[in-house]
């Protein structure tokens, strides 16, 4: 019996402990600058729904860039993407802190500084998430995401309250500094590292096209669907907390900046608790069940704020919201990782964080803008309300378990011997498969080609259509399109053991003496019928 994997393991590992102390520092700069940055709001601006809108510029660039920040992820050389995001922060930041020394930021100055740097914050996560696997052995990537997402919360959970003291002592400029000098190790540690470079057998896609193929995966991925719209409520409700603490610090507990952070240390540190009691509860509750309970104590805890008027009793209620923040979001993104194939986990990652970070920058706006008209008791007993309608939407919606599907790669594809001289960029290539069926198979033959279908289209296909020979019955062709033979071989190569299923049953179901037939034939609009060309005709593995 294999003993049980350390959850330190990961940091026996040169690079990934390099990556993780560098990334704590990040971290902590950043949640000192987010301190500065909604305080400093409060003192240009009495607005709610402007001092609310310091969430939304940082989260809006995730919902916006980041399916295009997971496509670069998966297609280029990740670290030479992170080194951009780095620098584009930096930079971002020593403006803002020459801006704020200079005395010259405004309210929507201030905004698109944040704006700039969430837009770096898109860029590199995709990557960072990704790279992962290129630092740790696969048997420890569990334990190193579970040690990224705890080493954020522990800097949460000390983070504001340091800026808290940095920002009501020094100003919010210090906080901006303090930030701009946090990216230095990490990009110090991003010069250093040279990861291995992997062959490829297949050129990589260009950004349009994968771009698409990760839109289409996921579009055609239930299971995906389902993560990413509870996802998106969790995040619309849940975002009134860190919207519109600064309002609970300054107007229902009637403190200052430091009282702010402190609240905020305290949402970091109920985050930690639900990261330690995350595996726990796991092995008790299902998944589904597990995020219906973070939405229905997530509320409770948001009705309980509205009404407290005592730090004591608040900090309480931030605490369990921090908890259960942890415990949704982490069980999101796993539950994404597990339904995706490595091939596009950077692009179905992104998918994620667009929907989520879109519920965050939406709910700001929202929450920012009834805190104006209602105030912010009414704005957060809204918020509860809307977490408490998100749990009941899991009646309709629920969450796959954890290893219901097998995702590594099938391996069963072989490129064919070709008879033509093809260049991988032609195209359009047409594939027919061949079938014979009994009649009494047809029923289910047909279900089975449903499923084929939705794989086909999944990975790449286009026009797929099922075929019957109207003088020979038994006879039935699959067909579809690809682009290129490029994208002919990404399609094959994307069949995951998950889909054996599907295709092991097909087989069982064809009667001819020999396997099907397949046709690989390249297209031509006009051309002598001597001219016409085809593929050799193969037999492997379908």
């Amino acid at each position: 019996m294999p003993h049980p994997v350390s959850a330190l393991a990961p940091l026996r590992h040169k690079v990934f402990r390099q990556f993780w102390a560098a990334s704590q520092v990040s971290n902590f700069g950043g949640l000192v600058q987010s301190v500065g940055a909604a305080w400093l709001m409060t003192s240009l601006t009495t607005s709610p729904s402007m001092i609310a809108l310091v969430q939304t510029s940082s989260t809006l660039p995730i919902m916006l860039f980041s399916l295009s920040a997971g496509a670069l992820a998966d297609n280029y050389d990740r670290r030479q993407i992170m080194l951009i995001a780095q620098a584009l922060m930096l930079v971002a930041s020593v403006a803002l802190v020459a801006a704020a020394y200079s005395g010259i930021l405004t309210p929507w100055t201030l905004l698109g500084f944040t704006f700039l740097i969430g837009l770096g914050t898109a860029l590199n996560n995709p990557s960072w998430q990704a790279a992962l696997g290129d630092i740790v052995p696969r048997e420890n990537l569990p334990e190193a995401v579970s040690l990224n997402s705890m080493g954020f919360n522990l800097m949460r959970s000390i983070g504001p309250a340091l800026g808290g003291v940095i920002v009501a002592t020094a100003g919010a400029a210090a906080a901006f500094a303090v930030n701009a000098v946090s990216y230095l190790p990490f990009l110090a540690t991003l010069i250093l590292w040279r990861p291995a470079v992997r062959p490829t057998i297949v050129p990589r896609e260009s950004f349009g096209p994968a771009v698409g193929a990760g839109l289409r995966y996921v579009a055609m991925s239930p299971n995906l669907l389902k993560v990413m719209l509870r996802g998106l409520l969790f995040g619309l409700g849940a975002i009134s907390v860190l919207a519109l603490l600064p309002l609970v610090a300054r107007d229902l507990v009637q403190g200052g900046a430091f009282t702010y952070g402190i609240m905020l240390g305290a949402f970091g540190l109920g985050a930690i608790g639900g990261g330690l009691l995350n595996a726990t509860l796991r092995q008790r509750m299902t998944n589904e069940g597990l995020v219906r309970a973070a939405f229905a104590c997530f509320g409770l805890g948001v009705l309980i704020l509205s009404q407290s008027r005592m730090l004591w009793v608040s900090l309480p209620a931030i605490m369990l919201t921090g908890a259960c923040w942890v415990l949704a979001l982490s069980l999101f993104n796993v539950t994404v990782q597990l339904s995706s194939p490595r091939w596009v986990v950077g692009r179905a990652l992104s998918l994620y964080q667009m929907a989520t970070f879109g519920g965050l920058a939406i709910g700001s706006l929202i929450w920012g803008a009834l805190a104006e008209t209602i105030g912010t008791e009414g704005a957060l007993v809204a918020s509860a309300i809307s977490l408490f309608l998100g749990g009941v939407v899991g009646f309709w919606a629920v969450l796959p378990e954890f290893g219901t599907a097998d995702l590594d790669p099938l391996d069963r594809f072989r490129e064919p011997l070709l008879q033509l001289d093809l260049r991988g960029r032609s195209g359009p290539v047409m594939v027919m498969i061949d079938y014979q069926i009994d009649d009494r198979d047809i029923p289910e033959f047909l279900e089975v080609m449903t499923e084929r279908r939705r794989i086909r289209r999944r990975d790449g296909a286009r026009q797929w259509v099922l075929l019957r020979d109207l003088e020979h019955p038994d006879q039935w062709i699959e067909s579809y399109h690809v682009a290129t033979w490029n994208d002919y071989l990404r399609h094959n190569m994307r069949r995951t053991k998950a889909d054996a299923e599907v295709a092991d049953r097909v087989l069982t179901l064809h009667r001819g003496s020999e396997p099907p037939r397949v046709h690989r034939m390249i297209e031509r609009q006009s051309v002598a019928s001597h001219h016409e060309v085809h593929l050799k005709v193969g037999t492997d593995q379908i």
